[in-house]
C-alpha cells in the first residue's frame, strides 16, 4: 500500500472514529437532557401544583413544602449513586445508563396522575414523596454513569470539551421545562387551567421522552475502556474495591460541596427567589431565569474547551474565588433591583463563574479514578454531597426566608464555595494527572 493509500485509510478511520465518538456523546447527552427535563419539571410548575398537594394561604409556605420535599428526593440519590454506579462497573456503562432513563420514567409518570389533596387528603403528597424519591435514585445513577460514559468515550485531547456536555443537557432539561411553561402559559392554558390540570402535562410529556430516550440508550455502544478493563481485571463496582481510594473519595466531596451548592441555588431556587424575594411576575420570571440558562449553557462548552488547554485547576480555582468574593454583592443587588433586566445580568455574572465549576466537575472526578470503580466513585460521594449540600440549598434558603434574615443564605453559600476553593488550590491538576487508562 502506498503513502497516500495509508493516510487515506487513516483519514477514513479518524473520520469514522470522530463519528462514532459524535454519535455516544450525542445519545448519552439526550438521554441525560430527558431525566433532567423530567426532574426539573417538578421545580418549573411548583408555583402551580403546590397548592393542589400542600394547601395553605400562605405561599412562602407552600413553596418551602414543595423545597423540603424536593430536597427530601436527594436522601435517595446516594442509594441511586451506588445502585447504578455497581451496575455500570460490573455490567457496563450502556446497561445502567438505560435502567435509570426507566425509572427516571415511572416516576414522572406517576406525578401526572397522583390525585390532588382534596382529593385523597395526605395521601398526595405521600405519593409525590414516592414519585420524586424513585426520580431521585434515577439521578444518583445518572451522574455517575453518564459522567464516566462522556469522558470514557471523548477524545483524551478534548475530554473537556466534550464531556462539559453534561451540564450543557443538564441544564438543557431545566431549559426545556421552562420552554414547555412557556408554551402552556402563552399559548395553550389560561393560569386557572394550569393550577387546576394543565401541570400535569409536562409530566405526560416527560415520562414519553423517557421511553425514547430509553430507546435510544439501548443502542449505545459499550465504552473501550470498560471492554479492556475487563479483560485485564475482574469488574467490581464494589465498596470494598472504591475504599481503596479514599484521598479522591474526599476530593470529589471537597470539591463538589460548594460547587453543587451554587448550581442549585443559581437554577432551582433562582425561579422562587425573583418571583418571592424580587418581586418579579410570573411572566418576568420565567424569561429572566430561561435567559439566564440559556447563557449558561453557551459558557459550558466554552470553559470545557479551554480546560482542555490550560486545564482544569485554573477554572476551579476561578470558580472558588470569584464565588467566594461575588456571591454576597450579587445576592444582595438582586435583591434589591425591581428590573427584569438588571436581574437577568446579576444572575448571567454569577454563571461567569458558576460555570468554571459546573463546565468541568465530571471530569474532574471521573480522572481521578480507575475504570473498574469509575462510575461508582464519581457517582457515591458526589450524590452524598449534592444531597447534604445541593439539594438542601432551597429549603435552607427559604428557611432563613421564613426567619427574616434571607442574608443569612448568601453568606451561608459564599463559605461552602471558600472551603472548596482551598481543596482546589491543593489539589493535583487532573488533566496532567489522569488515571483514566488505570485498570486496577
Amino acid at each position: 500500500m502506498t503513502d497516500q493509500a495509508v493516510k487515506a485509510a487513516d483519514d477514513h478511520f479518524d473520520i469514522q472514529d470522530v463519528e462514532r465518538r459524535v454519535k455516544a456523546i450525542f445519545i448519552g447527552s439526550v438521554g441525560n437532557l430527558v431525566e433532567w427535563y423530567d426532574f426539573y419539571a417538578y421545580t418549573a410548575f411548583a408555583l402551580y401544583f403546590a397548592p393542589a398537594f400542600f394547601p395553605n394561604s400562605d405561599p412562602v409556605v407552600q413553596q418551602l413544602n414543595a423545597a423540603v420535599l424536593f430536597a427530601a428526593t436527594f436522601l435517595m440519590r446516594p442509594l441511586g449513586g451506588w445502585l447504578f454506579g455497581f451496575i455500570a462497573d460490573r455490567y457496563g456503562r450502556r446497561l445502567s445508563l438505560t435502567l435509570s432513563v426507566v425509572f427516571m420514567c415511572f416516576g414522572s409518570l406517576i406525578i401526572a396522575v397522583t390525585p390532588t389533596y382534596a382529593t385523597i387528603g395526605f395521601a398526595a403528597p405521600a405519593v409525590l414523596a414516592l414519585a420524586r424519591i424513585i426520580e431521585g435514585l434515577s439521578l444518583g445513577g445518572e451522574y455517575g454513569a453518564s459522567a464516566t460514559y462522556l469522558t470514557e468515550v471523548a477524545d483524551p485531547r478534548h475530554r473537556g470539551f466534550y464531556s462539559s456536555f453534561q451540564y450543557v443537557t443538564l441544564i438543557g432539561g431545566q431549559l426545556t421545562a421552562i420552554m414547555v411553561l412557556l408554551l402552556l402559559q402563552k399559548v395553550f392554558l389560561t393560569p386557572e387551567q394550569l393550577k387546576d390540570w394543565g401541570w400535569r402535562i409536562p409530566f405526560v410529556i416527560g415520562a414519553l421522552l423517557a421511553v425514547v430516550a430509553a430507546v435510544m440508550r439501548r443502542n449505545l455502544h459499550e465504552t473501550e475502556a470498560f471492554e479492556e478493563a475487563k479483560k485485564v481485571i475482574k469488574p467490581t463496582g464494589s465498596i470494598r474495591g472504591l475504599l481503596k481510594y479514599p484521598r479522591e473519595l474526599l476530593l470529589v466531596v471537597g470539591l463538589t460541596a460548594g460547587g453543587t451548592a451554587a448550581f442549585y441555588t443559581f437554577t432551582t431556587y433562582m425561579q422562587t427567589f425573583v418571583k418571592l424575594s424580587v418581586g418579579l411576575t410570573e411572566d418576568q420570571t420565567t424569561y429572566v431565569i430561561f435567559g439566564s440558562l440559556i447563557f449558561a449553557t453557551l459558557l459550558q462548552p466554552i470553559y470545557g474547551g479551554l480546560s482542555d488547554h490550560i486545564g482544569r485547576k485554573p477554572l476551579l480555582i476561578f470558580f472558588g474565588l470569584a464565588g467566594t468574593l461575588s456571591t454576597v454583592p450579587i445576592l444582595t443587588t438582586l435583591k434589591e433591583t425591581k428590573s427584569p433586566f438588571a436581574a437577568f445580568l446579576l444572575i448571567c455574572a454569577a454563571w461567569l463563574f458558576v460555570a468554571g465549576y459546573t463546565s468541568i466537575n465530571a471530569v474532574v472526578k471521573a480522572e481521578l479514578f480507575p475504570t473498574n470503580v469509575r462510575a461508582l466513585g464519581v457517582g457515591l460521594p458526589y450524590a452524598i454531597t449534592v444531597s447534604l449540600f445541593g439539594g438542601t440549598a432551597p429549603a435552607i434558603a427559604l428557611y432563613f426566608k421564613t426567619l427574616g434574615h434571607e442574608d443569612w443564605f448568601y453568606y451561608y453559600l459564599s463559605g461552602m464555595i471558600f472551603l472548596s476553593l482551598i481543596i482546589y488550590a491543593t489539589m493535583r491538576d487532573t488533566k496532567h494527572a489522569s488515571a483514566m487508562h488505570r485498570h486496577e
